[in-house]
């Protein structure tokens, strides 16, 4: 990887003014208002929740309109959020089922005195955990953490080296992390991604699709005609792979995230 994972942002000019709760036509809005140019309208998991990044220039009438003129993408996207598969909390031993590049593995957990603890795949089946004697839920969790990141770290280099000429950008900075409502951002100006641990447990192409859609954005920062021209442009079938990834919120852990 091109740097250790973590990552902390504070940007004075960023910097949450007013917070407060609107109800627009029966959605409940939470607007943040920041020193920034351009209104920005979320939907979060695993509820739903809207919410809205507003300049300080506008009223409380601009963002109501802005709201409404979304109110078809935003049930669209609640929708979606309901129909996801629900997430239990997983407590790491031997019989639980978890994923590794899309594949469901039965968890066995080995207690062993000698050798560190790590974590080894046993045919198609197995994911095989071994930690130390007595070593709670938080301990195994660790270690299943750091086998996923580690997996991550050996597969993005090459697929950031082949797509950089493909979508003529550079990417100076990798980073994993645990992330709760994104699969993946970035930093345009600074050219950096962070992407979420999680997609160690989705499909390579899932992690293709994330990692194309963070690298486009440093041509393209909003969601509009233009990015989504790029994507088409750049990796067709896009939405399929988007679709696949999305049937499960970003959170292994319970929901959410």
């Amino acid at each position: 990887m091109r740097s250790r994972p973590g990552y902390s942002r504070s940007s004075r000019r960023n910097a949450i003014i007013e917070r407060r709760r609107l109800d627009v036509r029966g959605v409940p809005v939470e607007v943040i208002r920041k020193n920034i140019e351009h209104l920005y309208v979320g939907v979060h998991p695993p509820d739903g929740q809207v919410r809205v990044s507003a300049p300080l220039r506008f009223d409380e009438d601009a963002i109501r309109l802005a709201v409404v003129s979304r109110l078809g993408w935003i049930r669209r996207q609640q929708a979606r959020f309901a129909r996801q598969e629900p997430q239990s909390e997983r407590e790491l031993v031997t019989g639980e089922s978890h994923w590794f590049e899309g594949r469901r593995y039965r968890l066995d957990v080995i207690e062993q005195a000698g050798g560190p603890p790590d974590v080894r795949l046993r045919g198609n089946t197995t994911l095989e955990l071994r930690v130390r004697p007595g070593a709670g839920r938080d301990a195994r969790a660790a270690v299943l953490d750091r086998w996923y990141r580690d997996r991550l770290e050996e597969r993005l280099p090459a697929l950031t080296a082949e797509w950089e000429p493909r979508i003529g950008v550079a990417v100076r900075e990798l980073r994993i992390r645990k992330m709760k409502t994104r699969w993946g951002s970035c930093n345009m100006a600074a050219r950096r991604i962070w992407l979420n641990l999680d997609l160690a447990r989705k499909p390579v192409s899932c992690l293709e699709y994330v990692l194309v859609h963070e690298m486009v954005h440093f041509h393209e920062r909003l969601h509009n005609r233009r990015f989504y021209g790029l994507m088409d442009r750049f990796l067709p079938g896009w939405r399929l792979r988007r679709d696949e990834l999305n049937r499960t919120p970003p959170a292994h852990e319970p929901r959410p995230s």
